[in-house]
């Protein structure tokens, strides 16, 4: 199993190898698009060298899920909280996107460690703004408490107009994703992917992790919802997240693990679809060899037959 990476690869190279090298002697305007349709636009001017511009589009939100001002819940604050002075937030953002930001590299600290663990962060922005939400419920979460003026159950985006659902309560958190795909073949091996990996939870090694369970139908936690939020190909996938899940440390990677399940379940699907292709190409191949080997035998065989006819006739012609 292969757990997706929070900071962007793209937007870290950008910012290590173009902004802060040696050679700043180039202008930068880039855009770049990652899985679930989050899309960058990277700028880098000579004629402001001291700033940098990182502007975020974020997947469409359907109707049913949570927004301020045109972002997750809580994500100016933990923009706010995790880049400190170093980042400013522009407002309006730039067009076509949810959030622009203003990074100030003369802001950045001078001990190279500490520079690359902020330029990490930032290269880690989806994580920060996608995620606020769900990581400002698992705080409360780990102090056995709820959020307050918080529904029943929340909406949270995580795909272009698809979102999953949390429950709070004080001593849990019920988490459900409806399971959409679009092509069929892929429906069938997440279908088959997800009950196994129902079944794997239940072995002695894995007794730490959230409990994990799947249905071909809605869970009664999506009581209510409208129809289009609970269309899902694939089935319901629910986790039930303890305090001892987001105790310390452990709070962001479950964040980040809860967030990107979608899309992690996608990709153990396209590899597995990828492995069965070239097993099959393998296959077919084997047995093309082994029917021009046949082919190759049989057409030995005939010219032995053949030849050793005539020399029998020949014989006998001879002999009259």
């Amino acid at each position: 199993m292969i757990l997706l990476q929070s900071p962007s690869r793209f937007l870290l190279q950008i910012l290590k190898d173009r902004v802060l090298s040696g050679d700043k002697g180039v202008d930068i305007d880039c855009h770049t698009v990652e899985f679930d349709d989050v899309r960058y636009h990277i700028q880098f001017s000579m004629r402001n060298a001291k700033v940098m511009m990182l502007s975020v589009a974020l997947p469409l939100s359907p109707p049913e899920a949570i927004l301020c001002d045109g972002l997750p819940l809580g994500a100016i604050d933990a923009i706010k909280a995790a880049y400190g002075t170093v980042v400013q937030i522009l407002d309006p953002p730039q067009d076509g996107f949810d959030l622009t930001m203003k990074i100030i590299l003369t802001k950045l600290p001078s001990d190279e460690e500490q520079r690359n663990a902020v330029l990490t962060q930032i290269a880690s922005v989806r994580e920060v703004v996608l995620g606020a939400p769900l990581k400002l419920l698992l705080k409360h979460l780990s102090s056995k408490t709820v959020a307050p003026n918080v529904d029943k159950l929340v909406a949270l985006v995580h795909r272009p107009n698809e979102s999953f659902f949390l429950a709070p309560q004080a001593d849990k958190v019920t988490i459900v994703y409806p399971m959409r795909f679009q092509d069929s073949i892929d429906v069938v091996l997440a279908t088959s992917f997800l009950q196994e990996f129902v079944e794997a939870r239940r072995t002695a090694a894995l007794n730490n992790a959230p409990s994990c369970m799947w249905s071909p139908v809605p869970p009664l936690e999506l009581r209510g919802m409208n129809a289009d939020a609970l269309n899902a190909n694939a089935g319901f996938v629910t986790f039930v997240v303890s305090p001892r899940h987001v105790e310390g440390r452990k709070l962001d990677k479950t964040v980040w693990s809860l967030l990107t399940f979608h899309a992690y379940v996608s990709y153990h699907v396209k590899c597995s679809e990828g492995f069965m292709h070239t097993r099959m190409r393998r296959r077919v191949e084997s047995l093309i060899q082994a029917l021009d080997r046949a082919k190759s035998d049989a057409e030995k065989l005939k010219k032995l037959v053949h030849g050793g006819s005539l020399r029998r006739l020949s014989l006998k012609n001879e002999g009259n």
